[in-house]
Formats: C-alpha cells, sequence, structure tokens
C-alpha cells in the first residue's frame, strides 16, 4: 500500500531488493553522516489542536524543574514502587520481559489493575504541588497483551506477515488494546517494524518481512488497530493505547547481532529499514523506540542527525521518543545514571529500570550547569504532555475507573480467540504436499508426535508471560489449546483415532503422523545463531521422522520457528511439510489447515506465503548473502498444486568445529561447547578430562555425582588444607555486557553435604589478575545438608566487582581455602531470577 510521500520510496525499495548489485553499504572511509535533504518530508495525519497546544504551554508554565526532568524518566515496576513515585515525579513506568506485579509471571489480572491505579494515585498526590503530572505505563504487548496471565495470544509478527493480510493487523491492534485496557495499561512498546536482512538475528520473529513493502503496509493499519483513526473521536480513546514503533531505526540491519552496527548506505537506511516508520507516523504514531543498535558506529540513542533532524524534522514527527532498556549506558562516556548526550541528541524519554533516582539526580544537575539546555527540556517534555493530553490521561482518572478497566472477559475473549486463530490459519505455509498428501482426512487414526505437539509455551515463543518465554507450561495459559488438542478434537469429532506419544511411538499403527518440532523459545540476543541450520548436533527430530517413514506411514512436519532455517533433512524425510512459525495460544488454527470436513471438503486451505526467503544452505541469510534461496518470498503452496520436491542436498557444508555456547557451562554432565573444567591451586591449574573420576590437587578433588540421572553433576570436596579453585574455562573469551543490561543472572544448582569452614567465593574471570567475586559463604552455610538447592547471582554482581563483560575467558569459578563439600550442577546464564542473591 503506498502512500502519497512514499510512493518513489516504494519503486526505490523494489529495486534495492531486486538488484543483486544495489548498494548496501557506505564505504569504511566515509562517516557516519546523515543528509537530512535526502529524507522525505513526511505529514502526520493528526489536525491542527490550537486548544491542545494552548494546553501544553499551560503546564509547562506552571511545572517545576523537578516535574519537567521527572517526566523524562520511566522506571521499572521491581525498582519504583508507588511510594517511590509519591516523592519523586517520575513520567512512567514499565514492567520488563521478566516484571510482574508480586514478582510472580503469573501474577491474575487484578493485580495489574491494583498496581497500575497506585502508581496513577501516586503520581497525582499532594506532595507533587498544585499541578501534578498523571504517569504512564509502558508494556511490551507485541503478541497480544502476552506479559498477563490468561491473555490472547497472537501469532509472532514472522507468521503475520506470512498471512499477507493487512486488515487482519488492524483487528489485531484493536484486540490487543482492548486486553491492554482491560488491566488499567495505555501504552504498548509495539509494533517493531524492522526489515531485517539478515535472520541468524534472534529478533527475527518480531519482524513481518524482510519485503519492506509488507512492513509498511502493517505498519499502517496495526497502529490504527492499536490508537484508532486519527481525527475521529475513536483516537486514544477508552478502548485504545498508545503505539510504539520500534527501534528506530536499522536494527534490522545489524548482520545478525542484536543490538549490532547497522552498516548499510544512508539509501537503504531510509528506503529499506524506514519504510515501515513513515508510514506509522502518518497513522499518528505517538511514540517511537529508539533501537540499542548503531548506524556505523553511533548509537542511536546518540545519533542527532537520526533521531533530531529526520525522524522530528523532516519527518514532523510530534510525539515522544523512548529509549530501550538502559540503552543510554551504550553511549560512549555515558553510564546508565547519566547521559545528557542522549538528551541533546533527540530522546524524550530514558528508560532507566533500576537507576532512576541516580538519572533523575544527575539530570537536574545537568539542566541547572547548561549540560543539557533549557530548550531541550522543555522540547521533551512539551512532546511527553501532548500525548498525555492526547491519551485523555488528565481527563479520565484513575485505571480502575476507566471503561475497560476490569473486565478481565476480554482477555482470551472468544472474539480474540477467535481472531487469533484465522491468523493461525492464513500464517500457515506449505513447502511441501507429497502426492497431495495434505489436507487430511479427520476420519483415520492419526499419530501426532514431536515435543512441540502439546506445548503451549514453545508454541508462542519469547516475550509469552516471560521475556524468554521459558519457564511456564501448558497450565499457565487458561484459555489457550496446544497443537495437539485442536488436532485431537477435530479428529475424534470426524470419527477418527488420535494418538499423541512424543517419541512417535503407538500402539495401532496410523495412517499418518503429524509431528510438531522446531525451536525453542528465546528473545533478543538470546536468539542470536551462527548460522541458519536447524538444531546442529542434534538430530533427535531427524530421526524421529525417518523412524516413522521406514515404517511406511507418511509423515506431516508441523516445523515450529521464529525464523526460516536450513531444513533440507527434515524436508526430505517428510511427506509435507508445514512452516508454521510461532502461531501462539491458538493450537486449533493449525488442525483448520491440516484436516478437512467430515465430508472429505476442504475446511479452510492453505493461503500462507513466505515473507522471508527460506535459505538453500545454513549460510544462506537472507538478503545479506546473494544466491537463489531454495523458497522466495512468496512461495506457499495451495491445495492440489503440485507438492513434490527432489530430494535435497543434506550436507550442510558447515565446519566440523565447535563454536562456544555463551549460555551454558555446565549441564547433563558434560560443559558446553568450548568450555572444560580445571582446578587450580598453588601448583598451578590442571584441565579436567571430560570423563572425571577424580581431579589431581590434594587440595581439592572433583569426582562424578548424580542428580537427575547418573553421572549427571559433579562432586566437589575441598581439604581445608589451603587455597584452591574450581572453574569453568576456555580458551575463547565471550561477551556478556548484554546478559548484563538484561538483568540476566549466573545460575546453578547446589547440593551442600559439608558446610563451609572459610569464606568461599563465586566469580567470573577475564584473565590472570582480571575479575570480579561474590561471597555465596552465608547462603551455603544456611542451606539445608544433603538437598538440592538453586542460586543465582545477577551479572551485575561480578561487573560491579571488577570482571570486564566484555571478555570473560572464565565464566565460572569457586574457591575457598577451608573444608567444603558440594554438589554443583546446571550452571548457565539464566533471566527471570526470582530470588536473586544480593551483590553486597
Amino acid at each position: 500500500m503506498k502512500t502519497p510521500s512514499t510512493g518513489g520510496l516504494a519503486l526505490a525499495a523494489a529495486a534495492l531488493l531486486l538488484s543483486p548489485a544495489a548498494s548496501r553499504t557506505a564505504t569504511a572511509a566515509q562517516p557516519a553522516v546523515v543528509h537530512p535533504q535526502l529524507w522525505p518530508q513526511v505529514r502526520p495525519r493528526l489536525p491542527p489542536d490550537p486548544a491542545l497546544e494552548r494546553e501544553v504551554n499551560t503546564l509547562l508554565h506552571e511545572m517545576t524543574l523537578g516535574q519537567k526532568v521527572g517526566q523524562l524518566i520511566q522506571g521499572d515496576i521491581t525498582a519504583l514502587t508507588p511510594a517511590d513515585l509519591r516523592r519523586y515525579p517520575l513520567g512512567a513506568v514499565l514492567d520488563g520481559g521478566n516484571s510482574k506485579p508480586g514478582g510472580t509471571p503469573l501474577a491474575p489480572p487484578s493485580a495489574w489493575l491494583a498496581l497500575a491505579n497506585r502508581y496513577y494515585l501516586a503520581s497525582m498526590a499532594a506532595s507533587h504541588g498544585p499541578h501534578p503530572i498523571p504517569d504512564l505505563w509502558g508494556t511490551d504487548a507485541v503478541h497480544g497483551n502476552n506479559d498477563v496471565y490468561g491473555a490472547t495470544i497472537f501469532p509472532q509478527n514472522i507468521g503475520l506477515g506470512a498471512a499477507h493480510d493487512p486488515a487482519l493487523m488492524r483487528l489485531i491492534g484493536q484486540a490487543t488494546a482492548e486486553e491492554v485496557r482491560a488491566v488499567g495499561l495505555d501504552w504498548t512498546f509495539g509494533p517493531t517494524l524492522a526489515v531485517v536482512s539478515d535472520e541468524r538475528w534472534g529478533r527475527t520473529y518480531e519482524s513481518y518481512s524482510q519485503d519492506p513493502a509488507i512492513v509498511r503496509e502493517y505498519a499502517r493499519e496495526i497502529v490504527l488497530g492499536l490508537q484508532g483513526r486519527p481525527g475521529t473521536p475513536q483516537f486514544l480513546d477508552a478502548d485504545h493505547v498508545i503505539a510504539t514503533p520500534k527501534h528506530f531505526i536499522g536494527d534490522g540491519g545489524t548482520h545478525g547481532v542484536d543490538q549490532g552496527d547497522n552498516t548499510e548506505s544512508e539509501t537503504r537506511l531510509r528506503d529499506i529499514d524506514g519504510a515501515g516508520y513513515s508510514a506509522a507516523i502518518q497513522a499518528g504514531a505517538q511514540s517511537i523506540m529508539v533501537s540499542f543498535s548503531s548506524w556505523h558506529g553511533v548509537k542511536m540513542v546518540g545519533n542527532y542527525g537520526l533521531l533530531t533532524q529526520v525522524l522530528k524534522g523532516r519527518w514532523h514527527f510530534d510525539g515522544f521518543t523512548v529509549g530501550d532498556w538502559n540503552a543510554q549506558g551504550q553511549l560512549p562516556g555515558c553510564t546508565d545514571a547519566s547521559c545528557p548526550q542522549a538528551v541533546n541528541a533527540g530522546l524524550d524519554m530514558f528508560m532507566a529500570p533500576t537507576d532512576w533516582k541516580a538519572l533523575y539526580a544527575n539530570m537536574l544537575e545537568q539542566v541547572r550547569s547548561g549540560q543539557i539546555p533549557r530548550s531541550r527540556l522543555n522540547d521533551a517534555v512539551r512532546r511527553i504532555l501532548r500525548v498525555k493530553l492526547r491519551d485523555r490521561l488528565f481527563t479520565e482518572g484513575p485505571p480502575a475507573s476507566r471503561p475497560l478497566a476490569g473486565d478481565f472477559k476480554l482477555l482470551g475473549s472468544p472474539q480474540h480467540r477467535a481472531i487469533a486463530r484465522r491468523a493461525v490459519r492464513e500464517s500457515l505455509v506449505l513447502l511441501k504436499n507429497q502426492n497431495h498428501l495434505l489436507p487430511l482426512r479427520p476420519d483415520e487414526r492419526v499419530l501426532v508426535a514431536g515435543d512441540g505437539a502439546n506445548d503451549i509455551p514453545m508454541q508462542c515463543g519469547g516475550w509469552t508471560l516471560t521475556w524468554q518465554g521459558t519457564g511456564t507450561t501448558n497450565r499457565d495459559f487458561p484459555h489457550a489449546e496446544s497443537i495437539w488438542q485442536g488436532i485431537a478434537q477435530a479428529v475424534r469429532a470426524a470419527g477418527g483415532k488420535a494418538e499423541l506419544n512424543v517419541d512417535g511411538t503407538f500402539e495401532h499403527k496410523p495412517a499418518v503422523a503429524i509431528v510438531v518440532y522446531g525451536e525453542k523459545p528465546y528473545a533478543e540476543f538470546e536468539g542470536d545463531v551462527p548460522n541458519l541450520a536447524f538444531s546442529p548436533g542434534n538430530d533427535r527430530d531427524l530421526k524421529l521422522l525417518q523412524r516413522l517413514r521406514a515404517q511406511g506411514i507418511p509423515v506431516v512436519s508441523v516445523f515450529l520457528s521464529g525464523r526460516p532455517l536450513w531444513v533440507n533433512p527434515e524436508l526430505n524425510a517428510s511427506n509435507a511439510f508445514v512452516a508454521a512459525w510461532l502461531p501462539g495460544s491458538e493450537g486449533g488454527g493449525v488442525a483448520d489447515v491440516l484436516l478437512r470436513k467430515p465430508d472429505g471438503a476442504i475446511r479452510y486451505g492453505f493461503r500462507g506465503k513466505l515473507s522471508f526467503a527460506w535459505p538453500r544452505t545454513p549460510i544462506q541469510f537472507g538478503t545479506d548473502t546473494p544466491g537463489k534461496p531454495l523458497f522466495p518470498v512468496g512461495y506457499g503452496l495451495r491445495d492440489g498444486s503440485n507438492g513434490n520436491l527432489p530430494k535435497l542436498p543434506e550436507a550442510s557444508g558447515l565446519p566440523s568445529a565447535a563454536t562456544v555456547d555463551n549460555n551454558v557451562f555446565f549441564t547433563a554432565g558434560r560443559t558446553g561447547s568450548g568450555w572444560h573444567w580445571a582446578v587450580a591451586d598453588d601448583a598451578g591449574a590442571t584441565a579436567l578430562p571430560r570423563g572425571i573420576g577424580a581431579s589431581y590437587s590434594k587440595r581439592l578433588t572433583v569426582t562424578t555425582t548424580d542428580k537427575a540421572r547418573q553421572e549427571d553433576a559433579r562432586l566437589l570436596h575441598w581439604s581445608g588444607t589451603g587455597q584452591a579453585t574450581a572453574q569453568i574455562t576456555g580458551a575463547t573469551a565471550i561477551n556478556l555486557t548484554r546478559q548484563t543490561n538484561g538483568q540476566m543472572a549466573l545460575g546453578f544448582d547446589y547440593r551442600v553435604e559439608d558446610a563451609p569452614s572459610a569464606p568461599v567465593t563465586v566469580g567470573m574471570a577475564c584473565g590472570a589478575s582480571c575479575g570480579g567475586t561474590v561471597a555465596i559463604t552465608q547462603a551455603l552455610r544456611a542451606a539445608p545438608r544433603n538437598r538440592w538447592q538453586h542460586l543465582d547471582i545477577p551479572l551485575s554482581c561480578f561487573a560491579a566487582a571488577g570482571e570486564n563483560m566484555r571478555r570473560v575467558v572464565t565464566p565460572f569459578t569457586l574457591q575457598t581455602t577451608g573444608k567444603l563439600t558440594l554438589g554443583l550442577a546446571n550452571i548457565r546464564i539464566e533471566s527471570g531470577a526470582a530470588h536473586p542473591l544480593p551483590c553486597g
């Protein structure tokens, strides 16, 4: 869909997509200079409102300096209490991916509404003087109100892109807005408008497409659904929420590295990466989130040319910009608690989840000293006030008094689930259909297998109840239906027999097997991968397909993934192959398309088409890599079409050298890839063989023990005769700065057999004389004997203690001089720690 001011851009974008010779990057010598005159003029479709602007001016004149500075800061609900908000006039709060009322991912909707009400009342307290400013609460409602228990979970964006249905996006936006409003919130951090050029990126599933035309069309419709149409009474009324297109700009072009550097030319940044933003601004988007990423080495939160000259100048955006989680701390010369450079570049609101208090104090001083000009402060506040007035925050009253508040029947309502189920049906892409196997007759014996068949968290993916989408079960989704449940219901209703066995075994030979498998949930940088090979080193799913085929059973693969992946062996082993993406809570939508009606007629049929090209090799990364893909954008078989494929080459061509695991250091009795156990004392360090029986130090012995299965843990015994260290180390340093900023932790299971007689520390090291340690003596002494426990230590503790998180060579050390006998298992980086060990 072309808009009057972007029609020329659409042609340029199409030419860039079609031409392999198109300029992708600027030369290495070319500085990151923005040329605003090369960017088109964009006019938001919001009618002039002189009365609103007069009200903004009046409020701005009445506000104290402290109130103005406070409006530029947003704190997280885990570190900012309503009592804090009574004292500090902050402009907004947020709930991060693992932040929930009461600290549980299953907080009831009533807890959300009650907390929203408390924050609002605190922001309007008399302590703020005669002119208090109501707060905003921002949430990552990115595929439904996905942080809230019982909400409808829509397919992730990559699946919606495959539906090629812009009108559906408006319905999804409206339904999402209603479910957000039901719990008292008024601002969502979405939609994501990245145009991804390299699917190794862990946020690929948050993108609609690699085709900017699709992103442009969807941007307009989803913003209209979330906010309502500008110029009408419905715009930002009680049924709608503030939308936040993100992450401005170029986050999808960082060569597969989350929070990385985009080295594209300015032309491509404008025409490809910027396609969705111009459409969203024309549709009335009121806030825009600025990316963690860089353009030619300049972090976006500090890019004056793009934030001020382009976004606010050429594009006439009159809402406010908000940073990502502590993104200001990545700007050279800044910290999480101090960054006047970002404000001066055009950032209007900091997302400062935990350091908000220090940031507030520093900004006050920076304004007083002139580091932040008063004019720039007033401009940022003016933008925030303008949006708050448009959102009716000054007149709607407390969240609990608003029209949809407390109507919890909207969460997972039949109407919203019907929209989500339609979205699932339209998103399914049929890649192979040998001898017209699909759709299946439902009145036969059907085996359903694979670890994704009856796993609702897996079919939903990341950003679902928790940041990574992990740590939950089917019981945590009261209104959802697994893919197995949808198939079983349809088959049994037609008189057929449905049997579920994850491992593919069966009591009676089936007429067909449906195997559901794919990627496990992940989010952001945790999903970055070195290549597009599916499950390298683990052929369990492939062997399951091959075993069923060897028994003469036709096999249908239903592949769950957040990106297209190289699956040639799995395609060869399947009679039919369906890319189901991450369909969300409505698994029944898969059955709607896989199975015919009881009378044999086609129920819905396949209509999904790829919005990303499917790779021919594991190193074909979208538009970043030249060559013909296996399946191009727009590919998708229809019912009745010839769906046979020739046998595909199965050699990956990847080197056999192991990669270094950034997250798992020891599990199931083995160290993660690239790591090994070692013991160290005054005599030096000794690496331990993988299948150790005992170590080689008189001060410390390391043997195997059992936790969940045989020899899946290690038993460490210190003799008390001098200092000794057990450690997991490697030859290659890893960068854990993103994990540290993401408030992740080093977690491990432990079992105390003999309590420590001397202080014990856990540490990380960046070299022989570089590292940081945290004392765990009291935790070990307080632990019950001979019972497995779990401990999480925030990565920020190691950073504060001196570890260089950019080059961690030894991610785990355990040291004492006294006696101690301790079991250890499952040492890894974790998110969502419920009760982390305090740093002090």
